[in-house]
């Protein structure tokens, strides 16, 4: 079993090398696909692999196939650059490696990091995403924000976590709530819905709850109270910004972003 690490990159260079680093041991080759940086992660991806491509960007899933199809073996990991295999999960690929397994992916459970502590609860935990696949088998679809691989055959389940760092403090997150609300609020005018008082009222206030209490982000503490509340905001601005471009009348086409 022979594995392609795939890992599409903007500005991650003080990310980068450390992803790079905790797929080492296992990857027979490492593919870097970059939209244009303009820091040094070209030169980190430079001095892991050879196969680094840069490419315009038009949407997550366009940019992940458009890595895949770089790949040449059978098998990809797919790896975002605020991501780590921890050790746990690197040993257990490595057994997987000796054989030629019959199912066609893996789903392996994310851990993320936040504020200084890993997330247990709060909705976050355990995440479960297909990343290691038979590349003739799998595909991503989604023009526009929560990319998603489609995948034909058998999925098993792996035990050791993907180590995601996805936010770097509190600011970063809510810019990050900003950019990917403005695309949801995108592609909803897209299908015709409409921001009704429910979608800007109620609906944040039940997505606190779900996960502050139903998720069991109070045992997550001070940071799981913060992630509740930033998830009912989250849906709050994507339909504030939703009904916003209803009374603006605007044209949307498919966002490249």
């Amino acid at each position: 079993m022979d594995i392609s690490v795939v890992i599409i990159t903007f500005n991650e260079e003080d990310r980068l090398e450390d992803a790079l680093k905790s797929v080492a041991k296992l990857a027979d080759e490492v593919i870097v696909v970059d939209r244009f940086s303009t820091d040094k992660t070209l030169d980190i991806a430079k001095k892991y692999t050879k196969q680094v491509f840069q490419r315009e960007w038009t949407n997550f899933s366009d940019q992940k196939n458009f890595a895949n199809d770089k790949a040449s073996l059978a098998w990809i990991l797919s790896l975002d650059a605020d991501e780590r295999v921890s050790p746990e999960l690197l040993e257990e690929i490595l057994r997987i490696k000796e054989s030629e397994p019959e199912c066609a992916g893996f789903s392996i459970p994310r851990r993320v990091y936040y504020l200084g502590k890993w997330i247990r609860h709060s909705g976050w935990y355990p995440d479960r995403k297909i990343r290691l696949f038979r590349k003739e088998e799998a595909r991503w679809e989604g023009e526009y924000i929560h990319e998603k691989l489609v995948i034909e055959g058998k999925i098993e389940r792996l035990k050791g976590s993907i180590h995601h760092f996805t936010y770097r403090n509190i600011a970063d997150h809510l810019e990050r709530i900003n950019n990917f609300s403005k695309l949801g609020a995108q592609k909803l005018y897209i299908q015709k819905k409409k921001a009704r008082w429910f979608h800007l009222i109620f609906l944040p206030f039940f997505r606190f709850i779900r996960s502050f209490f139903f998720r069991l982000g109070f045992l997550d503490g001070f940071v799981g109270l913060v992630i509740s509340v930033l998830n009912g905001y989250a849906v709050f601005i994507r339909y504030a910004k939703l009904r916003e471009i209803w009374k603006k009348g605007e044209r949307i086409e498919p966002f490249p972003y």
